[in-house]
């Protein structure tokens, strides 16, 4: 069962994910969903995005889903390693979707998966990431100091 205490936590603190206008929909254990319209604050040229606007995104989708698995124990995640490829350009205007799905899960070590497709459903990247385990008061004390 996803421990909605630690999602809520999650949800309070991303700033980032505020930022880039990022909206996020768990859709169950493991899996997630993050929507992302491009607008001209992400570009890096007249026209497309910049690459570091889809990798946020993307670890952001992995990472919640890793987090809807470990938070069941407790625990919050951090990103160990990232791997992203870009398939097709993202463009000025294109509508996001991001979808991360956990595919093995061991006691600390999470490895998630995802797409990224545009509004006309053409997969535009994909990418796989490790995420560490960790009790969640430590991801608490941090934000008191």
């Amino acid at each position: 069962m996803i421990d909605e205490k630690i999602l809520t936590m999650y949800k309070a603190s991303n700033k980032f994910g505020a930022l880039l206008e990022m909206e996020l929909d768990v859709l169950g254990e493991g899996e997630v969903k993050y929507l992302l319209e491009i607008k001209e604050k992400h570009l890096a040229t007249p026209i497309a995005a910049h690459g570091g606007v889809v990798a946020g995104l993307i670890d952001g989708t992995l990472g919640v889903a890793a987090l809807t698995v470990a938070g069941q124990n407790n625990n919050v995640v951090s990103t160990v390693e990232l791997q992203v490829n870009f398939l097709k350009p993202i463009k000025l205007g294109d509508k996001l979707t991001s979808i991360g799905k956990v595919i093995s899960a061991g006691k600390r070590l999470l490895y998630v998966e995802a797409a990224v497709t545009n509004g006309k459903g053409i997969l535009v990247a994909k990418a796989s990431g490790t995420f560490n385990a960790y009790p969640a008061e430590k991801a608490f004390k941090m934000l008191e100091k």
